[in-house]
């Protein structure tokens, strides 16, 4: 796949809204609620999730450079899950039910794998 001008730039303006969306929601929801639960980042990660779910169900109405605007750029820099999720979901519903329960595994546990070693190796784990 080749990537144009026009779909790198809606990239890049999606990811920067994304960003801050994210930033705002986690902020809003974290003094609305406690810190002592990451309330924010779970808001945006079901709410990037429950987006996603929305592009991808309307039937190919989003493509090409709104595509990448909205669900790559904005979603993906509003949160990875809801990435995750569709990817999930495109397995579980190619009737790939193991490839897409394992998937969710191997990420989530090497993924806290993953940021243990790397807090590890900047000294921040004992």
């Amino acid at each position: 796949m080749q990537v144009d001008g026009v779909e790198m730039l809606a990239v890049t303006l999606g990811g920067a809204v994304g960003g801050m969306a994210r930033l705002a929601v986690v902020d809003v929801v974290g003094r609305r609620l406690s810190t002592r639960f990451p309330w924010g980042t779970l808001a945006v990660n079901l709410s990037g999730a429950w987006l996603m779910g929305m592009l991808a169900g309307g039937g190919g109405l989003v493509a090409g450079p709104a595509w990448s605007l909205l669900a790559i750029g904005l979603l993906g820099g509003y949160t990875t899950v809801s990435s995750f999720s569709l990817q999930t979901l495109t397995l579980w519903q190619q009737g790939r039910e193991s490839l897409a329960v394992g998937y969710v595994a191997v990420t989530l546990l090497a993924g806290l794998g993953a940021l243990a070693m790397g807090a590890w190796l900047a000294g921040g784990l004992a």
